[in-house]
């Protein structure tokens, strides 16, 4: 087979383009640490209410300015339902689901997470603005998926 000029600089150029983004991004998920997470804490989904710290969930300060939200995601709600914290502070999510997929994207920010059962999803946001923050559950999860809501009220 033949090629022309032209056609071997542009296998040259396209195949060395595809392994230059390989090591970047080889680069960045090994060197610098940026890869996906890997799911490493699990739970039994059907014992959720029964494994700390998921058995009391809710809003606890672990430090000045910073709290742990334990929250559990289940078939159209989220529990804790209110949230309330005071502005400047940084809040770590701590979630599962009890049941089916569900999504946590908190509105006019940059925080959207994906909760899966049998996984520990954490997530962490500092909330600086005062005011409400809604929160919608952005995986379809059932029929009732549009009423799946709850807010962050900032102080």
């Amino acid at each position: 087979m033949k090629f022309h000029l032209d056609e071997k600089i542009w296998l040259i150029v396209s195949f060395g383009m595809i392994i230059g983004f390989m090591l970047f991004t080889g680069y960045q998920t090994f060197v610098l640490g940026m890869g996906p997470p890997s799911h490493m804490e699990t739970i039994d989904p059907q014992k959720v209410d029964e494994t700390a710290p998921f058995d009391q969930p809710g809003v606890k300060q672990i430090g000045e300015n910073e709290y742990e939200v334990v929250m559990t995601l289940e078939i159209f709600r989220f529990n804790p339902n209110n949230i309330e914290i005071p502005a400047g502070s940084t809040v770590h999510f701590t979630m599962t689901s009890k049941d089916v997929v569900h999504g946590f994207q908190v509105a006019g920010t940059n925080l959207n997470a994906m909760v899966t059962p049998g996984h520990i999803q954490k997530i962490s946001q500092t909330f600086n603005q005062t005011g409400e923050y809604l929160v919608v559950c952005n995986e379809f999860c059932g029929v009732g998926h549009q009423h799946m809501a709850t807010t962050i009220t900032v102080k």
